[in-house]
């Protein structure tokens, strides 16, 4: 008999989901946030806690772990993606997606150009990389000793939890399914504006949009519970947070585009883009082919794909893109325009006064267009500036 065996069952329900959500946290803020991404630093309490705890209910060998989430993001939605649904399947991804890291965890090549920097000291070498197996099956033997025969319950739960919600659920969900505050090259989305149960990791499309953040939420109504801990943790003097998301203020007064407005849009691609993609795009769309019947809303999907691709289009694309344009002279301009902005970014290499010059006559002449929506957007993009 465990120490703990006459709990009810509700009690030992409450008890499984409390341990599964230490696992998830430890997972967020230590290997996502502060491992891979360099987010966050983690004093010396939590770092080698969460290193523990990890050990304990998972098994994951850290420098792995860490590899296996840069490649992703290295190769997202490419045939080299280590669990990208719209390659492996959103069924494989979804219940499969712990086989698929350990597929990849035995591929040393992934493991040399992708897993820098991780922990290499006694603890590393002799113990969690070396025995991870150990971990998990102390885990089982103390589960065992506190709660009886209902201990390999919690502990199958435990050994559950990541593969189904991270391995599985963010990588696949999170890449097929969802909404999109910003227009990244990738599939990713937001499962949830509630980053509650995963620990904040529902916020998947910002994470991808802004990955050394160690905030995952973007929007006012989003919430990421890892970033609550974090900054609990930063209250307490054990972490130091070192990167955030840019944010970007717009002054509805200034007229004057000056150095301070190009940097802001050329240090800010991804959300000036995807305001456009929201404040230009969508609007036209809507008004040039409207979305009462089915066949206009597969149209308008079809036309909202195509204008906001960053990435080459095939042949087959480009032909439906210039039958689109074609027969609206609106979305034409929009289109036009947009790629004028693309080009911007691709001025480096010129001087400051030459990308100045760059970005006013952009916006000059964007204002002059008879696009009502991208006039109005011209005018904001004056009162960009970054926020203090």
């Amino acid at each position: 008999m465990g120490l703990w065996s006459e709990l009810a069952a509700w009690q030992l329900v409450g008890i499984a989901l409390g341990l599964t959500h230490i696992t998830i946290i430890a997972v967020t803020i230590f290997l996502h946030r502060s491992q891979t991404h360099r987010a966050v630093d983690l004093g010396f309490i939590p770092f080698h806690f969460f290193r523990f705890w990890l050990w304990l209910t998972t098994g994951m060998v850290t420098r792995e772990w860490v590899a296996i989430h840069r490649k992703h993001h290295a190769k997202c939605e490419t045939v080299d993606d280590p669990h990208s649904p719209h390659f492996k399947g959103i069924q494989t991804v979804l219940w499969r997606g712990a086989w698929l890291y350990r597929r990849e965890s035995l591929n040393q090549e992934t493991l040399k150009l992708y897993g820098r920097g991780t922990p290499d000291d006694w603890l590393e070498r002799r113990l969690y990389a070396r025995l991870p197996w150990l971990g998990v099956a102390c885990m089982l033997l103390i589960d065992l000793a506190l709660f009886g025969w209902a201990g390999l319950a919690i502990w199958l739960v435990q050994m559950l939890w990541i593969p189904f919600w991270a391995a599985g659920v963010i990588n696949g969900l999170a890449h097929w399914w969802g909404y999109r505050n910003w227009q990244t090259e990738d599939a990713s989305t937001n499962i949830s504006p509630f980053g509650i149960l995963i620990g904040g990791e529902e916020l998947h499309n910002n994470h991808h949009a802004f990955a050394a953040s160690a905030r995952l939420s973007s929007k006012w109504y989003e919430f990421d519970l890892g970033w609550m801990y974090i900054r609990l943790l930063a209250l307490m003097g054990m972490a130091t947070v070192r990167n955030l998301a840019p944010r970007l203020t717009i002054n509805p007064s200034k007229q004057v585009v000056d150095l301070d407005t190009v940097a802001a849009v050329l240090g800010n691609r991804i959300q000036v883009l995807s305001n456009f993609a929201r404040q230009v795009t969508q609007p036209v769309l809507k008004a040039e082919l409207g979305q009462t019947s089915q066949p206009s809303r597969k149209q308008h999907r079809l036309a909202q794909r195509l204008l906001n691709q960053s990435k080459p289009l095939d042949q087959t694309a480009k032909a439906d893109l210039q039958q689109l344009l074609a027969g609206h002279q609106a979305l034409a301009t929009v289109y036009q325009f947009k790629q004028s902005l693309l080009d911007l970014w691709e001025r480096t290499t010129h001087s400051q006064e030459a990308r100045l010059e760059a970005v006013q006559e952009w916006i000059t002449h964007a204002e002059k267009t008879r696009v009502v929506a991208l006039a109005e957007f011209a005018q904001r993009l004056r009162g960009y500036s970054m926020a203090a």
